[in-house]
């Protein structure tokens, strides 16, 4: 089996289509047509189920993420020889709401810079509607996104990682004596929820039963001002853990939700996006930390 047709192959795979993977391929369909037949006849067995979209078997889904593997060790193999790892250089633009799981880019990014010093990371900060729409225009390679997000629209790569959503309030406030937030408890209580949260999310399912009780009286984007909105007695914010100082003279607690609510983490980027060099090889150091022990 070939490079390229591993190539072709995860073009159909991501496409779903082989009319668009040929337009993406700049091949007619009929050849590509015949290469993925070509490749079903070397394995042995079907990769795809046709219909209306061609799925992936589980011979396809084994292929691709052997395929995926292979092809970024080759890519990253190529790097090495034509490039010496000290001269090369570059950057690599990455955006993201405030979340803990920053941390693995960050490792993956300190990882990276160890062989590559001249390599440089760029954080911009900023809600998922703002991530987004800056990875669609091209001024973001990489994307750190919460749950719910619509991830059809993109690559992605699941963190092994998820965020706990609580309550976060004043420390004089009489639900900061409860070890856990029911949504009964939000009765009455003036709360500020964040904007991402605000359509169906996993918090708005938690909160369903009593959703027409609630006084929400004011949204956010970035934590850091609705937790000044907090401390000046505005009300209670709906939040993930952990991005707040609650210990020592903080004014304020974080308690969890009951039953909890958790979230996913995704770092995403453009379908088919054309990688720098400096982006190629960080998507890489970031595979190795999320698939690391």
């Amino acid at each position: 089996m070939e490079l390229i047709q591993m190539k072709y192959f995860l073009a159909v795979a991501r496409e779903e289509s082989i009319s668009k993977a040929a337009d993406f391929l700049y091949i007619t369909q009929p050849s590509l047509t015949r290469q993925i037949q070509k490749m079903e006849k070397e394995v042995g067995q079907p990769l795809f189920v046709r219909g209306k979209k061609m799925r992936l078997t589980e011979a396809g889904q084994l292929l691709r993420r052997r395929a995926e593997e292979i092809l970024s060790l080759y890519e990253k193999t190529e790097r090495e020889l034509i490039c010496p790892q000290a001269s090369l250089g570059g950057d690599v633009y990455i955006g993201g709401g405030e979340t803990r799981a920053m941390q693995f880019l960050l490792n993956a990014a300190q990882k990276m810079r160890a062989q590559y010093p001249n390599i440089k990371l760029h954080i911009h900060s900023g809600d998922i509607a703002d991530v987004c729409e800056h990875i669609d225009k091209g001024l973001l390679d990489f994307g750190l996104v919460i749950e719910p997000a619509d991830l059809s629209r993109y690559e992605s790569l699941r963190l092994p990682y998820h965020e706990v959503w609580g309550l976060l309030m004043p420390k004089d406030r009489p639900l900061a004596a409860k070890k856990s937030i029911s949504p009964q408890d939000l009765r009455g209580v003036p709360l500020i929820q964040s904007r991402h949260s605000l359509l169906r999310s996993n918090v708005t399912e938690w909160y369903r039963s009593v959703a027409e009780e609630l006084n929400v009286v004011a949204t956010y984007n970035l934590i850091y001002n609705a937790a000044l909105m907090a401390e000046a007695g505005i009300g209670c914010v709906l939040s993930i853990d952990g991005l707040v100082n609650t210990t020592g003279e903080s004014k304020l607690c974080f308690c969890p939700l009951s039953p909890p609510v958790t979230a996913h983490v995704d770092v995403i980027w453009k379908k088919y996006q054309l990688f720098s060099q400096a982006a190629q090889i960080f998507l890489q150091f970031l595979r190795e930390e999320v698939a690391a022990p």
